[in-house]
């Protein structure tokens, strides 16, 4: 194992045994480095790498801490590795987002409120029979984001949230390219809301998988 990786370990360690908690600031780095056994450049390296994935924070003239741990904080990463995706990688986005969002869906059926439910049904009606393509895409990015919230679910929030902005191309491709994309996906999003209100799990969940495979599968054949 590299130094650094090593002093990365030590460090969580310490944060997953509860030595360190969140909003905890680090000992001086001397101190630290003669107790973790390290070198005080591979703390310093450690540091540096922890800080970039939102880890630890370091202040300027005031010492490092450890963050709140949040998972939205924490998942930023992903969407920084996400911006980098070639767009043969956009199936296996669409992929993982199939596998994720009926869930978040379904959970979502059990905790979603009636305001929440309302909110949703008048940002459809407000999208009217016929948007444009561009309308309907940024309305479906909201939609889908409003549902995954209320599943109650931080984490599942985060990691769909990063998945979609790869994802946006092809949903507009297909919305210009594919004859009644726009109908369909206004019906799918009406269906979708209908299990909602019905708290119907189940029907949540078909639905929500066939409103993204539906993309998948259009992709797949047009690729």
């Amino acid at each position: 194992m590299a130094v650094t990786d090593e002093a990365i370990e030590k460090i969580k360690e310490m944060i997953v045994s509860g030595a360190l908690r969140p909003g905890d600031r680090l000992p001086k780095e001397s101190e630290l480095a003669a107790e973790l056994g390290l070198s005080r450049n591979s703390l310093r390296e450690a540091v540096r790498a922890l800080s970039l994935i939102r880890i630890l924070d370091v202040r300027q003239g005031d010492g490092t801490y450890v963050t709140s741990l949040d998972p939205q904080l924490l998942l930023e990463a992903l969407g920084f590795v996400v911006d980098f995706h070639r767009d043969d990688t956009v199936l296996e986005f669409l992929a993982v987002r199939r596998i994720l969002e009926p869930a978040a869906t379904a959970m979502a059926s059990a905790l979603i409120d009636d305001a929440e439910l309302k909110a949703l049904e008048d940002q459809l009606d407000a999208l009217g029979p016929e948007p444009s393509v561009e309308e309907l895409v940024a309305c479906d990015l909201e939609f889908h984001r409003s549902i995954v919230q209320a599943s109650g679910n931080a984490v599942l929030c985060s990691l769909l949230d990063g998945l979609s902005g790869p994802t946006t191309r092809a949903r507009v491709w297909r919305g210009l390219t594919q004859e009644d994309a726009v109908g369909r996906t206004l019906h799918e999003h009406r269906m979708i809301l209908g299990a909602l209100r019905d708290r119907d799990a189940e029907a949540a969940r078909s639905w929500a998988t066939v409103h993204v495979a539906s993309v998948e599968q259009w992709l797949r054949t047009t690729l």
